[in-house]
């Protein structure tokens, strides 16, 4: 949650993000503190801000306009609050001329400053936040952001990490190291699925224990495919070869093709471990004690020794996934990791040249990597 900081009239709060839960929360606790005390109905005129169209949208914008500018029935004061309303992102609707001059002339009401009888709420689901109405409205009041951890964008396991720890220190539970990682991957970053899964772990814990471990995670939270994901990179890293086949299994079980396994799950492990051994060896390199320290050793090195690192979108380095690599890269020497990417690209073409069974495919090769080419004791397939 972020909350937007400026110096705005007290009479006008805006809550608003694409985390519908959160939002709808929030707005209904300012709802209830700023509606007067004994005012009944007459105290709180509300407007449905959710319609399907343009012209419904700038209905409702100026049904609210003429709200404010109303003085409350027998004097008083009175709560006018615009409603979950949905025409404020980026789409036909939110783009509309219709709706943009509606909210040209809300703004200008707020502007002039409401009377000092009068309140304003205005909670919204979805907002363009490049839009000259949202940049306008820390100025005017305050402004509380509620959005969803994206987790189709690299590097989102930090932001989703810090709300995980958050919540949880709410609760008074220690959640870090492994099983912190684990929680993080299994919930995804959605608030609500964080909060019911917190809720679990502490009636399960009681008051005698609050320390979190990565078996009561394993044991209580439900994985999700990004989870999963999660495990079978870090079982290949930490070259646990029994869990690694089973939620290898689990994976195909759900209706993973073989080659998503391959190239979400298991290439990047290989290679995140290899460049950071290369790293690590070259440049003497500690293992670090908690994978997202690993950032700042690499801020530490010359521009030339990091260039070849994994990027994300925004340029920068991935450093939590690296720093995940660097905890486990002392499980592997630097010819095992090369012979293993190499097998990654042998079974990438048997996957889609030959007719050889694909859980059979990234079942040898996860023999071949963790194994390091040695026969293993009962681990046959």
């Amino acid at each position: 949650m972020a909350v937007a900081k400026a110096k705005a009239s007290a009479q006008f709060y805006a809550v608003v993000g694409s985390d519908e839960s959160e939002v709808k929360r929030a707005a209904r606790d300012h709802a209830v503190r700023m509606t007067p005390a004994g005012g009944g109905d007459f105290a709180c005129d509300i407007i449905d801000g959710a319609v399907q169209y343009a012209d419904d949208a700038a209905t409702r914008i100026h049904s609210t306009v003429e709200a404010l500018l109303t003085f409350p029935f027998f004097g008083g004061e009175k709560l006018v609050w615009l409603k979950s309303a949905n025409f404020l992102a980026d789409d036909p609707m939110g783009r509309s001329q219709t709706v943009i001059e509606a909210l040209e002339k809300l703004t200008a009401t707020l502007e002039v400053g409401l009377p000092a009888s009068t309140r304003f709420l205005l909670s919204a689901i979805g907002v363009d936040k490049r839009r000259a109405f949202y940049k306008g409205l820390a100025k005017l009041g305050k402004v509380e952001v509620f959005d969803k951890v994206d987790a189709s964008k690299s590097g989102w396991e930090e932001e989703a990490k810090g709300l995980a720890m958050d919540r949880a220190g709410e609760r008074g539970l220690q959640l870090a190291g492994e099983a912190l990682e684990l929680f993080t991957f299994s919930t995804g970053g959605d608030r609500r699925v964080i909060e019911n899964e917190l809720d679990k772990i502490d009636l399960y814990l009681g008051a005698a224990r609050r320390s979190v471990g990565v078996e009561d995670v394993r044991k209580l939270v439900s994985l999700s495919r990004a989870g999963i994901v999660f495990e079978l990179g870090n079982a290949l890293a930490a070259r646990d070869l029994n869990r690694a086949l089973a939620l290898l299994d689990q994976l195909l079980f759900q209706g993973e093709t073989a080659i998503g396994i391959l190239i979400v799950a298991i290439i990047p492990t290989v290679r995140n471990l290899l460049v950071v051994k290369d790293l690590m060896t070259r440049h003497k390199l500690q293992r670090p004690a908690q994978p997202f320290f690993f950032g700042k050793t690499l801020e530490r090195l010359p521009p030339a020794a990091v260039a070849h690192l994994p990027r994300k979108k925004d340029g920068t380095v991935n450093a939590y996934s690296l720093g995940i690599a660097a905890s486990h890269a002392h499980r592997y020497e630097l010819p095992e990791l090369r012979t293993a990417l190499h097998a990654c690209l042998e079974a990438n073409v048997r996957l889609v040249t030959s007719s050889m069974e694909a859980n059979v495919v990234l079942s040898q090769l996860l023999v071949r990597v963790i194994a390091g080419g040695k026969p293993v004791a009962g681990k046959g397939r």
